[in-house]
């Protein structure tokens, strides 16, 4: 199987004067359709690692190849289209935007990318129904449940079919029934797309069901 991410020698530093260093020479390979728990103490330089993975945050020195590529090397406007495109996020805080509705929400990366409503709206209405929302395209966030609402997020993050999926504590503000149906839905995901799913998070019973375990520990890789 090929390697859809290989990160090398990578580090990031944060301030002028006195840096902080939050990550310390990572060396990972991910496999494609691989899933992978990422876990570790808070201040361990997971999400750091996340958002770098994800090309959100840009790293101090080190190398992140996707698919081969070296995406760092592209530049502002190729390296946005490139995450666009490629990689799909789920936060711990859904981020939704309050004035739309449910389908409007998670056909909004569709409609920044250029795509006219009426060819997205099919696209999104299809991956809110198979998150188990048919039944609320119309509604806004505040009248969904939290559930509801990371289940919309999801949706959000799947809309242009990327290769890559990257969640960070998605069930961290969610009761444990909540949790674990989201759990499966991830998972479920995963099998039926096949993408690359990396998770954040500190729920053993999350981490136990990916593939392979990853803790970071100091901005180390253990």
């Amino acid at each position: 199987m090929s390697n859809l991410l290989e990160v090398r020698d990578l580090y990031k530093s944060y301030g002028n004067g006195s840096k902080v260093e939050v990550l310390k020479g990572i060396d990972l390979d991910v496999a494609t359709g691989e899933t992978i728990a990422l876990v570790g103490a808070s201040g361990a330089g997971k999400s750091t690692l996340m958002h770098v993975l994800g090309t959100i945050d840009t790293p101090t020195s080190g190398v992140v190849r996707f698919d081969g590529e070296e995406v760092f090397k592209l530049g502002g406007a190729a390296l946005a289209a490139f995450r666009n495109l490629s990689i799909g996020f789920v936060f711990q805080f859904h981020h939704l935007l309050p004035e739309f509705t449910a389908l409007e929400n998670a056909m909004m990366p569709l409609l920044i990318g250029g795509t006219r409503r009426r060819d997205a709206e099919p696209i999104a209405a299809g991956l809110l129904r198979d998150v188990g929302l048919s039944h609320r395209l119309t509604h806004k966030p505040g009248e969904l449940s939290g559930g509801e609402q990371q289940r919309v997020a999801i949706a959000r993050a799947l809309v242009r079919s990327p290769k890559l999926l990257l969640a960070d504590e998605p069930t961290g503000n969610l009761d444990m029934k909540t949790s674990d149906e989201v759990h499966d839905l991830l998972m479920d995901i995963h099998a039926k797309r096949g993408l690359t799913l990396i998770i954040v998070t500190h729920n053993e019973k999350l981490a136990a069901k990916m593939a392979r375990t990853i803790r970071m520990v100091d901005g180390r890789l253990s």
